[in-house]
């Protein structure tokens, strides 16, 4: 499996994480200092390969080092929240 770097592509307001030529996307949309993720994509032929978590984890780190307060309105990112008591300081 060769993955990509996460990038986060502000003009579209979505990180992207690339791996074997898909690409993995969560959008999102920045209001001042709230970061609201609206959905997570990740292709079939990557599911199931831990992509969306890696994800979700590069793109609430970079909410962090950006003093960021997200809302998860996606549901795989608040899953991801509640499996991951350590970002759950950053929904405050």
């Amino acid at each position: 499996m060769t993955m990509q770097q996460l990038r986060d592509n502000r003009a579209e307001q979505e990180f992207t994480l690339e791996v074997d030529g898909h690409r993995a996307v969560a959008a999102y949309q920045r209001e001042g200092e709230v970061i609201v993720f609206t959905h997570t994509l990740v292709p079939p032929e990557i599911e199931g390969r831990g992509v969306g978590s890696k994800l979700i984890r590069g793109a609430l780190d970079s909410a962090r080092d950006q003093g960021l307060r997200v809302v998860p309105q996606c549901p795989f990112v608040k899953a991801f929240i509640d499996r991951h008591p350590e970002y759950r300081d950053l929904m405050g």
